[in-house]
């Protein structure tokens, strides 16, 4: 997938905030450590560093949603985190009850708030939900 499908797609799926262009797409994709998954309509950007595995960004588009797709990206990041890292950890919008509905169903447990993190078009400010869970090595 291209970072300009990437950002086409993290736009429409992110509508409440601002999506990443496809030149912030295309420098993280550069980076060390960056893992990209993807299939038709979605795509996961984690990095695994340091025994540690993050989903940086996971975003599927509207008409592809409730498919199935978010959790088959989720599972395969875990599945391919396992060998180089040994907890994986994310952050959400607290207001995000479907993707917070989607992590708890994979064993992920929240573990902190960051306070108004994350501001949403009109100024709101949403605080973010820290998450993360053991990964089965071997």
């Amino acid at each position: 997938m291209t970072p300009q499908e990437m950002s086409r797609i993290h736009g429409l799926a992110f509508v409440h905030e601002r999506g990443w262009s496809a030149a912030e797409f295309e420098q993280m994709l550069a980076q060390p450590y960056i893992q990209h998954f993807s299939t038709v309509g979605g795509f996961a950007l984690t990095r695994s560093l340091a025994g540690e595995s993050e989903l940086l960004t996971l975003a599927v588009a509207p008409e592809h949603q409730r498919r199935g797709i978010a959790r088959s990206l989720l599972k395969r990041w875990l599945k391919n985190s396992s060998p180089l890292a040994d907890t994986a950890f994310l952050e959400v919008a607290a207001d995000n009850i479907t993707a917070l509905a989607l992590y708890d169903s994979l064993l992920f447990q929240r573990s902190n708030t960051r306070k108004a993190y994350y501001t949403r078009k009109g100024g709101k400010a949403v605080d973010a939900i820290l998450m993360s869970r053991d990964l089965t090595q071997g």
